[in-house]
């Protein structure tokens, strides 16, 4: 029987890095249940990791599975429109305010991709403002300024990575987060050429300060710019209409993915109509008309896992049980931390958190940079040899979890707060 070090050395020849790309290739998990995952050793973990998001009923929930199952013999993909993915849209178009209508894609980058573009087949303009931080997928223009090194002066916009052109670079402004003076002030100078602002309104782990977002809708409708909101990570998560329904701030278009796909590859950019339609040709004209396909965009396995999943979360108390959850997990990490005198900060919501070892105020990228990252990475390994798997930037809480979960985690943070 192979073992995990077996496959990190087939990995490693074959794999950049030895890896996807996503997380550590360290570890290689096999198999995944309910709250729980193990690795190729037979390892068992508490899973706070979820996929990076969209398993937020858990591995394996069987209804979902069931779903699934139903669907495999009646065809796995057609290229063509099927009738899940159409109720899909219509539950996505009840549930969440600024969707009048939608469009599906694979993956959140190409959902961010195309709303940018989007607001610029819209307006007519070039220039797209986003926050320094902000995570928008893989594009050029999502490259910029995600995780700088190097700390310029705003609004310029420093390339994540080599190969994007000095031309993207141009069409993109970046105002710190949480800063609505700043980023007035740049609208200021630039709203004849800006067509879109993107936020994320929950920005990683960074809930908007007072005012933010209401601020940056005045300034979209005041200088007619398109607002979009990248809910990839907090639709469906903070509650079932999402983060702009939580926080009470409607953009034009809002981008969906993770849990829409109930662990299968699906997103969607979803908006006013009048927006959309820039996807029909009919409507808009050949010099307006935004192509868009994908070989696997709305594929029926996806949409009945989807469909499946959301109609779990609809349920009485599901999101009361998710928020209790969080709130558990973030008081034992606050007690066990402060208990072993570590300055630290629990950031996020309840739904979606992390620990900054810092004794700052966080409310940007570079509050979040000047955090001990030495000191983080450590406690995230102390927790891994306890026996959970996290993100190294994230808590995701499941509605999975138990009680013996919690209790499980609980020890795993007291032993890691000692051992750092």
């Amino acid at each position: 029987m192979l073992t995990q070090s077996d496959w990190m050395s087939r990995a490693n020849a074959v794999l950049p890095g030895g890896g996807f790309g996503n997380f550590d290739p360290g570890i290689i998990i096999r198999e995944g249940k309910g709250s729980r995952v193990w690795d190729e050793d037979g390892r068992e973990y508490v899973d706070l990791l979820i996929g990076s998001g969209p398993m937020l009923l858990g591995h394996g929930h069987p209804e979902v599975m069931e779903a699934v199952l139903q669907q495999l013999p009646k065809g796995m993909t057609f290229f063509a429109n099927n009738t899940a993915g159409i109720e899909l849209a219509e539950e996505i178009c009840n549930a969440v305010q600024c969707a009048e209508q939608v469009r599906y894609v694979c993956t959140g980058s190409e959902a961010d991709m195309y709303a940018l573009r989007l607001a610029r087949a819209y307006t007519g303009r070039e220039k797209i403002l986003k926050f320094e931080g902000g995570y928008h997928g893989m594009s050029a223009e999502a490259q910029m300024s995600l995780a700088p090194s190097k700390l310029v002066n705003f609004p310029l916009a420093v390339p994540d990575s080599p190969g994007i052109p000095q031309g993207v670079r141009d069409a993109m402004l970046v105002a710190p987060f949480n800063d609505i003076d700043f980023a007035r002030s740049i609208i200021a100078e630039h709203a004849h050429e800006i067509a879109g602002i993107i936020v994320e309104p929950f920005q990683r782990i960074l809930p908007p300060a007072p005012g933010f977002l209401e601020a940056l809708r005045e300034e979209c409708d005041k200088h007619g710019i398109v607002l979009v909101f990248d809910e990839i990570v907090t639709g469906f998560r903070f509650t079932y209409e999402g983060a702009q329904s939580y926080y009470g701030v409607v953009p034009d278009v809002c981008t969906l993915g993770k849990i829409i796909g109930g662990g299968f590859a699906l997103a969607t950019i979803a908006g006013r109509a009048d927006i959309m339609a820039h996807f029909d040709k009919a409507k808009v004209g050949a010099d307006g008309f935004l192509m868009q396909l994908g070989t696997l965009s709305g594929a029926p396995v996806a949409a009945v896992a989807g469909l499946k999943t959301m109609e779990v979360l609809r349920r009485e108390g599901q999101y009361d049980r998710l928020k209790a959850n969080g709130e558990r997990l973030m008081a034992s990490f606050s007690k066990h931390l402060a208990a072993a005198g570590h300055d630290h900060r629990i950031v996020g919501e309840p739904w979606l958190f992390d620990v900054l070892f810092t004794a700052r105020a966080v409310k940007d990228y570079r509050d979040v940079m000047q955090a001990d990252a030495d000191k983080n990475a450590r406690f995230n390994a102390a927790l891994r040899a306890n026996g959970v798997f996290k993100s190294p930037g994230k808590v995701y809480p499941s509605l999975a979890l138990t009680d013996d979960d919690l209790a499980l985690v609980d020890e795993a943070i007291a032993q890691a707060a000692q051992a750092i």
